[in-house]
């Protein structure tokens, strides 16, 4: 903390996010959960904060396996978030992270500290009705990279005002859609006669097909002044740069380059990796 207090003195994001280090033997805290790229492995769950672009962790948590969901990594995060505290003009101007932490418990937790946020939202049956209601909306404006933005405006019921179950009040949430380029699929189609969404097998023959579209909802705290869709959809690209680190900290400092039997001790390598990282 020391170390990063100048630059911590200047506005900066907070990017979260979990990494699955795969494990050999029998370590403690080695178990099964999820492993995109060797499912059924026993590994540990890595919970890392790390300051956006600088690339610096502030903290890593090891976890086992099968505890990598948001609420193992939310002690962490207030820790983190606390000891900024301690010094107002240290605190995050941003924390970010993907739809594993877009959930009420991290939401509050973050609105807590007074911090404000930008989260991915799962694509669950209420997010996935906000969008057929939102999707032959008019104001849809351009967001780069080939996205196209939408508001759903809490302040109009009509544009999906979001309140999911378990949620303690409205929230800012903005759609992003892009195109799927050149992909084979099932298309949609507008009913104008009954104001349905229909499926089409053949699209030739219809005026109202609809290429397939890729779907990103976002829930953020930043007000609408100073913050447009426009930005709003480039600070969540620009998490992606988050990946990076965990690729240079995995495959070049090692942070899969240990074991233990004994998770406090991977706990203890895991940090000392990340200071000489950083």
């Amino acid at each position: 903390d020391h170390v990063c207090a100048p630059l911590l003195a200047t506005p900066w994001i907070l990017d979260i996010d979990t990494t699955i280090k795969p494990v050999y033997g029998k370590q403690e805290g080695a178990s099964v959960g999820y492993n995109p790229h060797k499912p059924g492995r026993p590994s540990h769950a890595y919970h890392s904060y790390l300051m956006s672009e600088q690339r610096l962790v502030l903290d890593v948590a090891v976890s086992p396996g099968h505890q990598m969901s948001s609420k193992h990594a939310l002690p962490g995060l207030a820790a983190v978030l606390e000891r900024s505290a301690a010094t107002p003009e240290h605190k995050p101007r941003l924390v970010r992270g993907d739809c594993g932490f877009g959930n009420e418990a991290t939401l509050v937790l973050v609105e807590s500290h007074g911090v404000d946020y930008l989260f991915r939202l799962r694509q669950t049956a209420n997010i996935k009705k906000l969008i057929a209601r939102c999707f032959f909306k008019d104001a849809w404006q351009a967001a780069g990279c080939g996205y196209e933005a939408f508001e759903a405006n809490p302040d109009a019921a009509e544009d999906g005002s979001l309140k999911l179950s378990g949620w303690s009040q409205s929230r800012r949430v903005v759609i992003l859609r892009r195109r799927i380029a050149d992909k084979e699929g099932t298309l949609l189609a507008h009913d104008e006669a009954n104001g349905q969404l229909t499926l089409l097998d053949d699209v030739a023959h219809s005026p109202h097909a609809l290429k397939l579209y890729e779907y990103v909802v976002l829930v953020t705290s930043l007000g609408r002044e100073g913050y447009e869709l426009r930005s709003i959809a480039q600070l969540y690209r620009d998490r992606a740069d988050c990946e990076n680190g965990f690729d240079e900290l995995k495959n070049q400092w090692g942070w899969t380059g240990f074991t233990s039997q004994e998770i406090k001790r991977s706990t203890l390598m895991a940090r000392n990796i990340a200071l000489i990282y950083n």
